[in-house]
C-alpha cells in the first residue's frame, strides 16, 4: 500500500516495537507484525493487531507496572 504519511513509499510486511503511555505507565510492546513504509519508516497496524495491542497495554495498567516491555508472540 502506498505510505499515507510520505506519499512517496510503499508499505512491506515487518515487525515495530510500539511504545504506549497509559494512566502514567509506559509500556513497550516488541516484535509487533505491521506494514512498514520502506521510504519514512512509519508503520501501521491492522484493525485485529491494533485491538491486541491496547488489549495487552490495558493488561500492563491493571498489573500496575510503571515501565513494562512485552514481547509480542502469538496473538491469544
Amino acid at each position: 500500500m502506498e505510505c499515507v504519511i510520505c506519499k512517496n513509499g510503499t508499505t512491506r510486511l515487518g515487525k515495530v516495537t510500539v511504545t504506549l503511555e497509559r494512566s502514567g505507565a509506559i509500556i513497550a510492546i516488541k516484535e509487533v507484525p505491521a506494514q512498514v513504509c520502506k521510504n519514512c519508516g512509519e508503520y501501521f497496524l491492522d484493525a485485529e493487531m491494533t485491538k491486541e495491542v491496547l488489549k495487552r497495554a490495558e493488561q500492563a495498567v491493571k498489573k500496575g507496572v510503571e515501565i513494562e516491555v512485552i514481547k509480542m508472540e502469538k496473538v491469544a
